[in-house]
C-alpha cells in the first residue's frame, strides 16, 4: 500500500508547486477520502493574494474545502460509513489525492450522482443561504451577483416561485441568470441607474428580499437601497478585505432585517449539503453547467488566476487531481 501522496502546497503568494508527502492517516471520528475533485472558491484568493497575516508555506492540501471522493480509510468508532462510499466532504485541504475528514461532516452521494462532480460545500451553503433568506412566492428578490452561488439561488428564489432580479456586471453573468430562471435583469455599472430601475420595476416599493453574493463594498451599499421597507438584505457575499461601512439611517429607516447567512457550524454546513444533493439527485437543481473549468492538480496556480480573473464564460473552477 502507497504511504505517500501529491499535494499542492501553496509555498507564497501566487506561488504553488507539488510535493509528496506522508500518507494522512484518521483519527478516531475521522475517515480518509480518496479525492475525486475540489471546487475553488473566492474565499482562496485573500491567501493566494499574500495578506500581511499570511504564514508561508501553507499545509500540503491547504485551502481546498470543497472536496468530494470515496472513503478508502476509517479510524475507530467510525459507523455509518463504509469504505468505498463515495461522499462529499467537509474538510479543509483537499488540494491533494487523499484528505482526511470527520465522519460527521460527510454526506453519502447516491448511485443517481455517479460520476458527477459534487463540491458539496458551496452547493450547501447555497441551500443554506435560501433558506435563511425565506423566500416565498410572490416576492421580488435581487439578486446582486450572478456566479456560482447567485445562479443557484437564482433557480431556487425562481422555483419558489419569487420573481427575481439579477444584478451583474458581465453579460454571460446575465445570460446565465435568465437561464437558470431570472425574471429581469439590470448591469452593474450605475449605482443610481440600477435603483431607479428596481424602483420601477416594483412600483417604487423595492424588493421583499434582497441577495448580495459579491463580497465588496459597493454592492452592499446597493442592497441596502432596494431593500424594501420591513424586507430582508441577505449577505451572502464573503467580506474578506477589510471592514464595512453601511448606511445605518437607511436601514432603520426602512426597519430592514439583516442576514448575515454564512455559517459556521459543521452540522449546519452538512444538513445544507444533504439538502443539496436531494436537490440534484431529484433533478430540481442542475449545478453542471455551471462548472466552466477544469484543471488538473498541477495547474492549480492557473485555476486560482482564473477564479480571481474570471475570463470570458468562466463561473466555477474545479480542480482534479
Amino acid at each position: 500500500m502507497t504511504r505517500t501522496m501529491m499535494a499542492a502546497v501553496v509555498t507564497a503568494p501566487g506561488r504553488v508547486q507539488i510535493e509528496q508527502v506522508a500518507l494522512p492517516l484518521p483519527a478516531a471520528g475521522q475517515v480518509r477520502i480518496r479525492i475525486e475533485g475540489c471546487g475553488v472558491c473566492a474565499s482562496n484568493l485573500t491567501p493566494w493574494a499574500g495578506p500581511e497575516w499570511m504564514k508561508y508555506p501553507l499545509e500540503p492540501g491547504g485551502l481546498g474545502h470543497e472536496g468530494w471522493g470515496v472513503v478508502d480509510a476509517l479510524g475507530s468508532g467510525v459507523t455509518g460509513l463504509r469504505i468505498g462510499d463515495r461522499v462529499a466532504a467537509l474538510s479543509y485541504a483537499s488540494y491533494a489525492q487523499y484528505d482526511l475528514c470527520d465522519a460527521e461532516a460527510c454526506v453519502p452521494l447516491p448511485e443517481s450522482l455517479t460520476n458527477q462532480p459534487f463540491p458539496g460545500e458551496p452547493l450547501g451553503c447555497a441551500m443554506n443561504i435560501f433558506e435563511r433568506a425565506d423566500v416565498a412566492a410572490g416576492q421580488t428578490v435581487a439578486i446582486i451577483g450572478i456566479g456560482f452561488l447567485g445562479a443557484l439561488l437564482t433557480r431556487l428564489a425562481s422555483d419558489a416561485g419569487a420573481r427575481v432580479i439579477a444584478i451583474s456586471r458581465r453579460a454571460s453573468s446575465l445570460d446565465l441568470a435568465r437561464r437558470y430562471g431570472a425574471a429581469e435583469t439590470i448591469v452593474m455599472d450605475d449605482h443610481q441607474a440600477i435603483i431607479d430601475r428596481v424602483g420601477a420595476l416594483t412600483g417604487g416599493r423595492f424588493c421583499e428580499r434582497v441577495i448580495e453574493a459579491v463580497g465588496k463594498q459597493w454592492p452592499l451599499d446597493l442592497a441596502g437601497e432596494l431593500t424594501a421597507e420591513r424586507g430582508k438584505l441577505i449577505v451572502a457575499g464573503y467580506h474578506q478585505d477589510g471592514p464595512r461601512q453601511v448606511n445605518m439611517w437607511l436601514w432603520n429607516w426602512r426597519g430592514i432585517d439583516v442576514i448575515n447567512a454564512h455559517e459556521r457550524d459543521p452540522k449546519v454546513y452538512a444538513a445544507g449539503i444533504r439538502a443539496a444533493v436531494a436537490a440534484v439527485a431529484d433533478g430540481r437543481l442542475d449545478p453542471t453547467p455551471l462548472y466552466s473549468h477544469v484543471y488538473p492538480l498541477d495547474r492549480l496556480d492557473e485555476a486560482l488566476d482564473a477564479t480571481r480573473d474570471r475570463p470570458e464564460g468562466f463561473v466555477k473552477a474545479l480542480v482534479v487531481p
